[in-house]
């Protein structure tokens, strides 16, 4: 009976329009004979909903291929830079396209009020260069600073927003690997005098991040690739950034 329940739990959860007749068919080509009442009784022990209703759920991972090309998730990050007062927290906002991995640093404050936001979000769906302009969503997490208005100013500009479950980083994997990529490689490493300083250090990570840093989901490739680079005969460098740090 164990191998019967995990084949029609499997055949229910890989085809989701596969009624109990469906499956009932498909374990009998097996050499099962199972009835549908049984089949109706593995699929509710294991929370799954009879096919009508399951055929018209889309998964994550089924609603990411679909719309692969125009998504892009955006975040915040802090970080801590020394002031005349004492240290002050950063925020960093930024925006990730899924399929190019390209980033944007939108903008970088201390204090990212609903104003703050509004600006950004003109900026970010400006038609002729904000980096969301050809976009149709939009994942964002549950934070506060991504208020009613600057949602309402993203829909008016053609984006749908995506709110994610509270507490389901895994769900913005993308935005979250940026995340620690610019960090463990950058930030992390750096003491912060002044805004300008941080401005420096994430432009030029962005730099690096583009132009000098293969990436394995896009088959190791360059987001910005250097046309000279493809000329064998030309001359190899290496790009420093930072003093060296980023290379």
């Amino acid at each position: 009976m164990e191998i019967i329940t995990e084949l029609v739990v499997r055949m229910a959860s890989e085809n989701p329009r596969w009624g109990y007749t469906r499956i009932q068919g498909a374990l009998q080509n097996v050499g099962h004979r199972v009835g549908r009442t049984t089949i109706s009784n593995i699929l509710e022990n294991h929370g799954i909903d009879p096919a009508p209703e399951r055929g018209k759920r889309t998964t994550w991972g089924q609603f990411l291929e679909a719309h692969w090309s125009v998504i892009a998730a955006a975040d915040f990050f802090t970080v801590e830079v020394w002031a005349p007062r004492g240290l002050v927290t950063f925020y960093v906002f930024f925006v990730i396209e899924l399929a190019t991995r390209r980033i944007d640093i939108a903008g970088i404050t201390p204090s990212p009020a609903e104003p703050w936001m509004m600006q950004i979000g003109r900026n970010l769906t400006d038609p002729l260069d904000g980096s969301l302009a050809e976009k149709r969503f939009l994942i964002l997490d549950r934070d506060s600073k991504f208020s009613t208005a600057f949602r309402n100013l993203l829909n008016d500009a053609g984006i749908e927003v995506v709110r994610l479950p509270y507490r389901s980083p895994n769900l913005n994997a993308y935005a979250e690997r940026f995340v620690r990529s610019i960090k463990d490689e950058c930030l992390n490493r750096m003491i912060f005098f002044g805004e300008r300083s941080l401005r420096k250090a994430t432009r030029e990570y962005a730099a690096h991040y583009h132009r000098e840093q293969n990436h394995q989901g896009i088959e190791n490739r360059l987001i910005e690739p250097d046309d000279r680079a493809e000329s064998a005969s030309s001359a190899t460098e290496c790009a420093q950034r930072l003093g060296g740090m980023l290379r």
